[in-house]
């Protein structure tokens, strides 16, 4: 038995499982793998009261540990947040299987023929914090996609992580694939991450899904390639041309329907020209929002708290949204490129060029046209589930599925071609 103190030892021990089972995911046919989740999704219903019990006992430790409400929030399962995690694993079994699918193909002069074709990437790291339906997520789309998967949840998890997965292992079982496909790192010593991060040749890839020093740690320190997910400081720009009870009802939903996921909105933005700004402060103060901008803007100062310079930078991930006066798109387009995380960023405009100009110039990963902010998610995208938002410009951006989770080679077909 591995000494859980060798988080070295762990690690490659973890990683050679990790690639035989890989292997054995690559050739695993279309039916083998969607049978796997939907026998997990099966799992997970069953096993319901067990998992909510380990997640109890996370609440309590973690409400006695002083975490914030918003990572509360985000650590909590209830009945209907662990059937959709369910759900969600039955959605991707679901899906159409990205495994040999032929991205293009083409011939060449002398005959030779060529396609590219989608393979696993093969192992996946990723190492999540709070969220315990990301076991699910992100063990349903590796194994959909052909990868096998090494998992390292958060402490504040640690119990319902390891109920999840057990459900998810009884189901992959059962259809006859290999436990070692999804495996769950069974030691919370922080020095598991750095063995994980170091892991070259026994992990082909680590997506880090936390907060801003999770995923700072990962960059500066990992010898594996890395699939960022940054934060989320997201913008709603409010247009003079928007109509103002659809701006209302966006702004509402984009901030308060869920304070604590990565595509709420943090900052208001809105046009001087937009006709009803208090309404849309008061609108979210009412709902229980604390409201900080400029205090020198004469249409909303009295009744706003007043904001500093971080404010425009912070992704509060609470009841909390700063708001700011522009000059128009082009105002708003100025703030976005200065203090957006290249994550989601939306528009609400009746003006059909004012918001295709805003959608061609804002460079963040998700950018939206008269819709909520929080449609930022692959299960409202069709994916299914996702294991984060890209917000780099490398292989995979914005909700990242079972695309995200494959690569190509190319296939060359002769007929006995050689090169002069």
């Amino acid at each position: 038995m591995l000494d859980p103190q060798s988080p070295v030892a762990l690690m490659s021990a973890m990683g050679t499982r990790a690639r035989a089972a890989a292997a054995s995911m690559a050739r695993a046919g279309d039916a083998a793998k969607a049978r796997a989740l939907t026998l997990a999704a099966e799992a997970i219903r069953a096993a319901a009261p067990a998992i909510l019990a380990a997640n109890a006992a996370d609440v309590a430790r973690g409400g006695a540990a002083g975490l914030s409400a918003a990572m509360l929030d985000r650590l909590r399962l209830d009945e209907k947040r662990l059937a959709a995690t369910a759900d969600g694993v039955a959605a991707v079994a679901a899906l159409p299987d990205p495994v040999g699918q032929v991205i293009d193909r083409s011939e060449r002069p002398n005959g030779l023929r060529l396609s590219r074709v989608r393979v696993p990437i093969g192992v996946i790291g990723i190492i999540y914090e709070s969220r315990p339906n990301v076991t699910a997520d992100a063990a349903a789309l590796c194994l959909r996609s052909g990868n096998a998967v090494i998992l390292r949840g958060g402490s504040e998890a640690v119990e319902s992580n390891r109920a999840i997965h057990a459900a998810m292992v009884e189901g992959i079982v059962t259809a006859g694939l290999p436990a070692d496909a999804v495996q769950l790192v069974p030691t919370t010593d922080r020095a598991a991450v750095g063995a994980m991060l170091a892991a070259e040749g026994a992990i082909d890839l680590i997506i880090p899904r936390g907060g801003k020093s999770l995923v700072a740690r990962v960059q500066a320190e990992a010898r594996v390639p890395v699939l960022a997910h940054l934060d989320g400081v997201n913008h709603l720009y409010v247009d003079a041309s928007a109509d103002p009870a659809m701006a209302r009802a966006v702004a509402l939903n984009a901030k308060m329907r869920r304070t604590g996921v990565c595509g709420a909105m943090e900052t208001l933005l809105i046009d001087r020209a937009y006709t009803q700004p208090v309404e849309l402060v008061e609108a979210l103060q009412a709902a229980g929002c604390a409201v900080r901008g400029d205090p020198r803007e004469a249409s909303i100062g009295e009744i706003v708290e007043p904001a500093d310079a971080a404010d425009w930078d912070t992704e509060y991930l609470d009841a909390i949204c700063s708001v700011a006066l522009v000059d128009g798109l082009a105002g708003a387009l100025a703030h976005i490129a200065r203090h957006a995380s290249g994550h989601t960023d939306a528009i609400v405009a009746g003006d059909a060029a004012v918001a295709e100009r805003f959608l061609a110039q804002v460079d963040s990963a998700i950018v939206l046209w008269n819709a909520s902010t929080q449609f930022a998610d692959g299960g409202e995208f069709g994916l299914g589930a996702e294991i984060g938002i890209a917000t780099g410009r490398l292989h995979a951006r914005g909700p990242v599925a079972l695309e995200g989770l494959t690569t190509y080679k190319w296939i060359g077909r002769g007929t006995g071609q050689v090169r002069p």
